[in-house]
């Protein structure tokens, strides 16, 4: 390894928060072209239920142009059909010019969905494809509340789908209906043909294209990743795939190998464009801004602890008395460094976003201008999010030290 080119963790840093969009300035249109080719630099918004704030995609876009607003992304989906919403790691926005990229997991979905749903999902949910086709073909859009009349109904759930919304994902995913818009959080679909513009659809790309394009892409906006990273990125090629084309890409000099110090000066190999080394990327700017936790620069924790040394953990689904920090508490951005979590819920009802903690990382002291900053920054996310009455503290809100780990 000490052979390779090494690759600094300052610079590795800026590298990285570059190619996520993070290294600028959160200033500029957010709307139109702008929007939509700033969701392609960064490759896709993960969507996701929790509004404790604003969604994610939301959020994920304000932190890096804050005057964005989410009419904008409508808009782009919804009439100008630029976007679309399918699964990469998770629920995502993505450009909807890669649609045909696509097509490979609808054919594998198509294969497995349903001997994995067996047992999962109701009974009865792969006898309603037709039925529920037909009813969007004939009817038009729907929700799955649309859909399953007399069909028994769960406890509300996230998992908990009667057959007739099992039968609408499934078909969401083999790519034969698309998400056309949401209402509120709820999905509404229709015919793909009725969604995703004929010249998208009419292009098909063989295997070997599809994880040409899947490495490539994931490579540009890493900067510098291992075969399973490349992999994890869309999740769209398998492991053995991303390591065969990685071994590829270095014998034609698409790639090279490089050294890359993580946080605690270990070093590790990873695969980069022959013109890395010599990258000097920009300086990110000084000021604070809250991400989501499905931020793409956090989606990966384990790379975010290495690059970082930022350890991060959604505690959603732990119980309250064993949470270390909060139900759901946003990441701190500073420069090149991530400097701390805060826990803030928007208070709807009476307007206001109520900050209940703050908590520096090790070796970040919170002197007058740091707070400063930050309390700017949290005035700017309750004015995006619609607490037209500003921020609430918590006495006792901004903490000295991190809590214990439990």
């Amino acid at each position: 390894m000490s052979q390779l080119p090494l690759i600094p963790n300052a610079r590795a840093r800026r590298i990285f928060l570059d190619r996520h969009a993070l290294a600028e300035a959160p200033s500029g249109s957010a709307s139109g072209a702008a929007l939509h080719e700033l969701i392609t630099r960064i490759g896709f918004v993960q969507v996701d239920s929790i509004n404790t704030v604003s969604r994610a995609h939301h959020m994920i876009l304000w932190a890096r142009r804050q005057s964005y607003r989410p009419e904008a992304l409508a808009r782009l989906m919804e009439r100008d059909r630029l976007l679309w919403e399918h699964w990469t790691h998770d629920a995502s926005i993505l450009p909807v010019a890669w649609f045909p990229f696509w097509r490979r997991r609808f054919e594998q979905d198509r294969a497995r969905l349903v001997q994995r749903w067996t047992g999962w999902q109701r009974a009865g949910f792969h006898e309603k494809f037709d039925e529920v086709l037909a009813r969007v073909a004939d009817h038009g859009p729907v929700t799955s509340a649309d859909v399953g009349e007399g069909e028994a109904r769960g406890s509300g759930g996230w998992w908990d789908w009667h057959p007739s919304k099992a039968a609408l994902e499934y078909l969401w995913r083999v790519g034969e209906l698309s998400v056309t818009r949401r209402e509120g959080f709820r999905k509404v679909y229709d015919l793909t043909e009725r969604v995703i513009p004929a010249e998208w659809r009419a292009h098909l790309h063989d295997d070997a294209a599809v994880i040409d394009w899947a490495c490539n892409t994931a490579l540009d906006r890493l900067g510098f990743a291992t075969p399973g990273e490349l992999a994890a990125y869309w999740a769209a090629v398998t492991p053995d795939e991303a390591k065969v084309w990685s071994e590829a890409a270095l014998a034609s000099g698409a790639a090279i190998r490089v050294a890359v110090e993580g946080a605690d000066g270990s070093l590790r190999t990873h695969l980069a464009r022959p013109d890395l080394p010599q990258f000097d990327p920009p300086e990110p700017p000084g000021r604070l801004r809250i991400l989501s936790p499905f931020d793409p620069a956090l989606r990966d924790r384990k790379r975010a602890e290495r690059l970082f040394g930022f350890h991060y953990r959604i505690e959603v689904f732990v119980p309250e008395p064993q949470r270390r920090f909060g139900y759901y508490v946003f990441p701190v951005l500073e420069g090149a460094r991530l400097a701390g979590r805060v826990d803030a819920r928007a208070q709807r009802d009476r307007g206001v976003l109520a900050v209940r903690a703050f908590w520096p990382e090790a070796g970040v002291s919170m002197g007058t201008g740091r707070r400063a900053r930050l309390e700017a920054e949290l005035d700017r996310l309750a004015r995006f999010c619609g607490c037209d009455n500003g921020v609430e503290f918590a006495a006792d809100w901004l903490r000295d030290h991190l809590p214990p780990e439990r």
